[in-house]
């Protein structure tokens, strides 16, 4: 573990450009919307299942070949640090249990974990831009700490393609019902270049608006907490004005991008999206993942059929 580290990047794309080889995890975060649970544990340690969903974010941007991960941290969430970090003395005790000392070995070994800590929190913008002494001038992934998404239908890979052959903004949208415009940032667009529809279902972004009212929204496409960005995007957080909540937005830096003519796509994303940022979709992704794990998903789903039935006819359920 480090606080900092700058290793240029020595990857690069058919163009000649760099691509990105490490990820910021913005984790400082009060979780207010979790209180009480949050007061004493990390928002981003709490589990679904029996991992935390920081791990499951860490573990997508190694899936994506990114093994340098940052977290931007605040007070009293040293313990995301701890949970990828070796523990030798319960190691020890479960040498007789394989699967289990598997299972507490593979955070460590997932990528090398950074931090550098964000003392206030004032806006997405403002903690992407701690990362600017560890990242250099190099692009980089941005994974927002409450959600992810299904392994066996990745998203990163895309997009650190799409940046490495454009060498500007990439972000990754996903199809709301029109009615639900009013909760997400939403995205207008127009047709991508020919030349980089081979890597999906990529858009030109030509603006965002936030949270329209659905007869106002210029689509349907909201974003999704990934972001693949150019290294002078700390420059224009420098350069950005305090705006909505009087907090350092990180769409207003892209914009500001935009409008000096680094162009700004993003790719669509048609799989399973995870949100853990609030407690409804928090449940919803503990219940889909369990449903879906080999050693639990059949008595889970026998249960949870017999509890909504039972519920439904007005029983308890247990």
């Amino acid at each position: 573990m480090s606080e900092h580290s700058a290793k240029p990047s020595t990857a690069t794309a058919a163009t000649g450009r760099p691509r990105a080889v490490k990820a910021v995890i913005p984790a400082a975060g009060l979780a207010t919307r979790f209180l009480p649970a949050t007061k004493a544990v990390p928002k981003e340690l709490l589990p679904v299942v029996d991992r935390p969903v920081l791990q499951y974010i860490v573990e997508e941007a190694t899936q994506a070949g990114i093994t340098d991960v940052l977290l931007i941290t605040g007070r009293g969430k040293t313990s995301m640090v701890d949970h990828f970090d070796r523990r030798p003395d319960l190691e020890a005790r479960l040498e007789k249990k394989p699967d289990i000392l598997a299972a507490v070995q593979r955070p460590s070994e997932l990528a090398d974990i950074y931090t550098v800590r964000q003392p206030e929190q004032l806006g997405l913008g403002h903690a992407v831009g701690y990362a600017e002494s560890h990242v250099g001038d190099q692009p980089f992934a941005v994974l927002l700490g409450d959600e992810f998404v299904k392994l066996d239908q990745p998203l990163l890979p895309a997009m650190l393609e799409l940046q490495a052959r454009t060498g500007g903004v990439v972000l990754a949208f996903f199809e709301v019902d029109p009615a639900e415009t009013k909760r997400y940032g939403i995205a207008s667009v127009e047709p991508a270049e020919a030349e980089l529809t081979d890597i999906g279902e990529v858009v030109k972004v030509t603006g965002m608006v936030e949270k329209p009212k659905p007869e106002e929204a210029p689509s349907n496409l909201a974003v999704l907490g990934r972001y693949v960005l150019p290294g002078r995007i700390f420059d224009a957080i420098r350069r950005t004005e305090p705006g909505s909540g009087g907090e350092i937005q990180l769409t207003d830096a892209m914009e500001i991008l935009r409008n000096e003519g680094v162009p700004v796509h993003a790719i669509v994303y048609r799989g399973t999206r995870y949100d853990t940022g609030m407690p409804l979709g928090y449940l919803q992704t503990v219940v889909q993942i369990a449903a879906e794990r080999e050693d639990l998903g059949t008595e889970f789903r026998k249960w949870l059929v017999e509890f909504v039935n039972a519920d439904t006819a007005g029983g308890s359920g247990t």
